[in-house]
């Protein structure tokens, strides 16, 4: 998750869901998505993550060595997986210019790309549902690698479990309706410059993006649930449709029961999460987005940040969750209605 922010803020419209709550209800459906949501598995998870978040990595800095082997790694395992770079493109790489990054920042940021891939829908394959985690981390400083293990490692993995699940949906013959876009953004560390590249330069429309889920550090506990790692926060799942929060609600009473904890989904929050990670270039061109969240501890933006701290258990709960709210959007017999006004 990107630290500072060092640009202008538009603000939206905050509209609370904390009074009449509307009950969605997921309806039973002709295939058994309980498969897929298990299919998401605790052992890859902590594979794969492993290796994303080694100092082999570097850190995974923007635009750094370390940063393209662990690109390279993640296009292999899509490329295992026999889930393809999205029509259109010519691979699964999106390149995220220098120039850009360094217009207004000035600090001299090399070449990066988001990587992406794709699993097109059934039945609407022109609306598309958006799954994104950012790549990069801080890389080294003074010789010390900063892994990021939570900080994007666990969002960067679980993104490979969620598109290898759709995937394996799809090869069963059950779905997606829409299609699904796996993004890995770049640059989010700097100024969230991968999800911005990407708003001003879509390979789909924006019309036609249905929603963005969004996975930065669901890995840990932070300090108010001491006691419990059975939560992630969510936010901004009620700031532009009434249809994604009362989805998010639904399917984790029906797949996940974490408590859900919206601590942070206050507009007058100080720590303004919302602004701070990649879903927000998608907000503030009317998108929807839910953020999933683990809450900030002792090891963020700090070499401690190891794999050995990650929880799997939760991890995987959060990944589940993570799952479950895109196969809702991409399977729902209607495109999800934005009735609020952000700007």
């Amino acid at each position: 998750m990107k630290k500072i922010i060092s640009f202008g803020i538009v603000s939206l419209l905050i509209v609370s869901c904390s009074g009449t709550k509307t009950t969605t209800v997921i309806p039973t459906k002709l295939t058994d998505e309980v498969s897929y949501i298990k299919s998401i598995s605790l052992s890859e998870l902590k594979a794969h993550l492993y290796v994303i978040a080694a100092d082999s990595m570097e850190g995974r800095d923007t635009g750094s060595e370390g940063q393209k082997k662990a690109g390279n790694y993640i296009v292999e395992q899509y490329k295992k997986d026999g889930i393809p770079f999205p029509k259109g493109a010519d691979s699964y790489y999106q390149k995220v210019p220098a120039a850009f990054m360094n217009e207004d920042s000035g600090e001299n940021l090399p070449d990066s790309a988001n990587i992406w891939a794709f699993i097109e829908g059934s039945e609407k394959p022109d609306e598309v549902v958006v799954v994104s985690a950012h790549y990069d981390h801080v890389g080294m400083k003074k010789g010390e690698v900063y892994n990021g293990a939570d900080d994007d490692g666990s969002g960067t993995v679980v993104l490979l479990e969620i598109a290898q699940a759709f995937e394996k949906a799809k090869k069963e013959g059950h779905g997606p309706k829409r299609s699904i876009l796996i993004l890995h953004m770049t640059g989010e560390e700097h100024g969230l410059y991968g999800s911005s590249y990407y708003s001003q330069n879509p390979l789909f429309p924006l019309a036609n993006t249905v929603a963005d889920v969004n996975i930065d550090m669901i890995g840990r506990r932070d300090d108010l649930h001491k006691d419990s790692n059975n939560y992630v926060y969510l936010i901004g799942s009620d700031y532009l449709s009434t249809d994604l929060f009362n989805i998010c609600e639904a399917v984790n009473t029906k797949y996940t029961q974490l408590n859900l904890d919206y601590k942070f989904n206050d507009r007058k929050d100080p720590n303004r999460f919302y602004y701070r990670s990649d879903h927000y270039n998608f907000a503030k061109h009317g998108i929807p987005v839910v953020f999933l969240f683990n809450g900030v501890h002792a090891d963020y933006h700090q070499a401690s940040d190891e794999v050995d701290k990650i929880e799997f258990d939760a991890l995987t709960k959060r990944a589940q969750l993570g799952f479950s709210i895109a196969w809702e959007l991409a399977n729902r017999d209607t495109r999800i209605i934005v009735d609020k006004d952000g700007k």
